[in-house]
């Protein structure tokens, strides 16, 4: 579902990783160590928003290269900041993305929303949002599509402890037949969703 092949990523004189080979069974993986080890960088590059300077990402037999829309099309991205248009409305990202994937607003997906806590949101303007209000719209929209890959970095920060219990739930489930690749700080989390945490440099 998810493999990554020999990917290397350099920032000036700092070299954060270098032959990065792993390939991701179904499951969670949780990416935990400290900070200034490339996690939130290699998480970019696998969602195809960070340019790696060598290697590739196969995506469901996807070359992330070589077939960059078939393969982000089963993929599903949460991002640390979380932004969208300051205008735009939680409702309206998310109907941008079902757009995009080719798919609907269904009642699956504004279950989740709701077990989120979305609900009295999901019209307010993005500039209007907490920032756990901005990240429960992002992973509400990573429902969308049946991704085989989801990738989230930070995913539980700032969110309330209910909403943490649904999200760490919706991973497991979605674990037990897609790859779940996310970065936490959070082992209660972590443990909650089942997760196996690793080291970047683990993943050769």
């Amino acid at each position: 579902m998810l493999r990554i092949d020999n990917l290397s990523k350099r920032y000036g004189d700092h070299q954060l990783f270098q032959g990065l080979t792993y390939s991701f069974p179904p499951g969670c993986v949780a990416l935990c160590e400290e900070e200034s080890t490339g996690k939130s960088t290699l998480l970019g590059i696998i969602a195809g928003v960070i340019a790696p300077d060598d290697g590739d990402v196969w995506i469901d037999g996807h070359s992330l290269i070589q077939a960059p829309l078939q393969a982000q099309a089963r993929l599903a991205y949460v991002p640390d900041d979380c932004l969208a248009s300051s205008s735009q409305t939680g409702r309206g990202l998310l109907e941008q993305v079902a757009s995009e994937k080719n798919t609907t607003l269904n009642h699956a997906v504004l279950d989740l929303a709701y077990r989120l806590g979305l609900e009295p949101h999901l019209d307010k303007r993005f500039e209007q949002m907490s920032t756990g209000t901005r990240r429960k719209v992002f992973l509400t929209a990573a429902a969308m599509g049946n991704p085989v890959v989801i990738i989230a970095d930070g995913p539980s920060n700032g969110l309330d402890k209910q909403a943490r219990s649904v999200l760490a739930e919706q991973f497991s489930t979605w674990g037990r037949d897609r790859v779940v690749l996310f970065a936490s700080h959070d082992p209660e989390f972590v443990q909650a969703c089942g997760a196996v945490a690793v080291k970047v440099a683990a993943l050769r």
